[in-house]
């Protein structure tokens, strides 16, 4: 009698499946990351190469290639086009990869901590108390400069700090319960955005106009001491909120379950929200207050590759980067040679995404 030989299959070892999986967890940050990157370059060459003075493309990457170290290719820019690219170009659309990505960044934090995908960087009153500064350095000559930091981004800095220490003291402290810090920050800069209205009408037009271009966003520079003045800010505080992208998605389980893992949930919040605050009162002391950059950026990434704060915090830096470049690409030349603000541009951008995101959480609720 013939026998039939049957083939097995032998189930895959519970080891392998776990390696598998691991593969693809690193797989998928790792491509969103390099994603990113090539976003934020891509949207940097458009915007050094748009403007009132277009400049060639091809000798655009040969003038940023020759500055690598260890390699020299022959330029083809002429003087003023070069002068153009590194005192103009190159420094404003550094500054908006930095604005966007901090004010992208802060908002995720927030968003992680207070549990609520409508936080942004605005909350604790920043944006108000950032805004009352300017306005007192430059319609009353308020000087609070130290050091290279000029009058202008000291004052909005240290506003924007008093606002945020304010929230924290009107809420004793307490880390422990987001939504009371949260309703402390609204009443905050409540108070903020009043007395900033009471300065406003103390000053002639010519400055009321100046205070209000500034509070509209705005990216002018004329040099790289702006980023100078942002860098170690957006280093440092970064740094932060990326070493604790991991305790936000544990924080997502809720309070009991994060003690249980071992995370201490209020100092967690206190350590995040600290940096959120530092790097987004940095980027508005440069360049005004750009407002829904931080609650859109976070859920365009969301969508893109998921909801874990280890992937979405520093995805959320270079989309927010590569966002804010191309908006400033729209504020200089939709009314050339006039310039819009940029906080006009992404205000028509992001309203009508806050107001879907608001519709879309009452449909699931």
């Amino acid at each position: 009698m013939r026998t039939t030989r049957t083939s097995r299959t032998h189930p895959r070892r519970p080891v392998d499946a776990l390696d598998a999986s691991a593969q693809r967890a690193f797989r998928l940050p790792l491509a969103a990351l390099l994603g990113g990157m090539a976003l934020l370059v891509l949207a940097g060459l458009i915007s050094v190469t748009q403007g009132a003075a277009g400049l060639p493309l091809e000798g655009v990457v040969r003038a940023l290639v020759d500055k690598l170290p260890g390699i020299s290719l022959d330029q083809t820019l002429t003087g003023t086009q070069e002068a153009v690219l590194w005192q103009i170009r190159a420094p404003r659309t550094v500054l908006a990869a930095l604005v966007g990505g901090s004010l992208a960044m802060a908002g995720a934090g927030y968003q992680g901590v207070f549990r609520n995908p409508l936080a942004d960087p605005y909350l604790l009153g920043v944006s108000a108390g950032a805004g009352l500064g300017a306005v007192l350095a430059l319609g009353f000559g308020l000087n609070l400069s130290w050091g290279p930091v000029d009058a202008l981004p000291a004052a909005a800095f240290i506003g924007a700090l008093l606002a945020v220490t304010g929230s924290v003291l009107v809420a004793r402290g307490s880390f422990r319960d987001p939504a009371t810090l949260l309703l402390a920050g609204v009443a905050m800069a409540a108070l903020f955005a009043a007395a900033q209205t009471f300065a406003l009408q103390r000053l002639d037009q010519t400055r009321a106009r100046e205070v209000l271009s500034w509070l509209f966003g705005r990216l002018a520079t004329a040099g790289w001491a702006p980023i100078m003045l942002l860098l170690p800010y957006v280093v440092l505080a970064g740094l932060v909120l990326l070493l604790h992208a991991r305790h936000l998605d544990v924080l997502r389980l809720g309070d009991d379950e994060a003690k249980a893992l071992g995370l201490h949930p209020a100092r967690s919040r206190f350590i995040v929200v600290g940096a959120a605050t530092l790097i987004t009162a940095a980027a508005v002391s440069v360049s005004g207050l750009i407002a829904f950059v931080g609650l859109v950026t976070p859920h365009i990434v969301r969508l893109l590759v998921g909801h874990s704060y280890r992937i979405l915090v520093p995805m959320s830096f270079l989309v927010g980067a590569a966002f804010l470049a191309l908006v400033d690409i729209g504020a200089r030349t939709l009314a050339a040679p006039a310039e819009l603000p940029v906080g006009v541009i992404t205000a028509f951008v992001g309203a009508p995404f806050f107001c879907f995101v608001l519709w879309r959480g009452m449909q699931d609720a």
